[in-house]
């Protein structure tokens, strides 16, 4: 039971630091996208010092924090072996969950690139939105793990439209209000 309870430690490390990054990273990626039109030389200092930024927040923080994530949770399913794996649905939707949230962190690497090169691959509003998606992964992977097999999955999935159209209202109201500020 030891290493069961050091891994989980490990892995809730893991993921509190890997959402930690992700939300912020793509916060960044908002106002890299608002530097762009600001007039030199205040374009160059803020786009320069986001991409800094971004990179070190991706490469020091939020890629180990995903690798202790990963690394983990694999371990804690190794321990608990194949047949309680086999038994699990709950788990199955969790990990499809984690590989969608994985391919987001990997298109935040596109984004650092893109920025970098100059390039707004979002409007502000659209890095806002694309800023609460892991929201919608974090609520939906820590209902899965603590509820598993006693959670309505129509209410469930209800409440995360709810949280989606609200997420959307206040992401609109909080780039309308940046852009009356300029």
């Amino acid at each position: 039971m030891g290493w069961l309870l050091f891994f989980k430690a490990l892995h809730i490390i893991g993921f509190v630091s890997w959402f930690a990054g992700l939300f912020y990273l793509v916060r960044l990626f908002v106002y890299q996208v608002e530097a762009f039109d600001r007039d030199e030389p205040e374009r160059s200092v803020l786009t320069r010092q986001y991409a800094v930024m971004e990179r070190r927040l991706y490469r020091i923080i939020t890629n180990p924090a995903m690798i202790l994530t990963w690394a983990a949770g694999l371990s804690m399913i190794a321990w608990h072996g194949t047949e309680w794996l086999a038994h699990n649905g709950w788990l199955h939707v969790k990990l499809v969950l984690v590989v969608l949230l994985t391919a987001y962190h990997l298109s935040c690497k596109r984004f650092i690139r893109q920025l970098e090169a100059g390039e707004r691959p979002l409007s502000s509003f659209g890095f806002r939105l694309y800023n609460e998606v892991p929201t919608f992964f974090l609520i939906a992977i820590v209902m899965l793990a603590v509820f598993r097999h006693h959670l309505n999955p129509g209410i469930f999935l209800s409440a995360l439209v709810l949280l989606a159209a609200a997420v959307w209202y206040f992401a609109r109201k909080g780039a309308a209000k940046a852009k009356n500020h300029k």
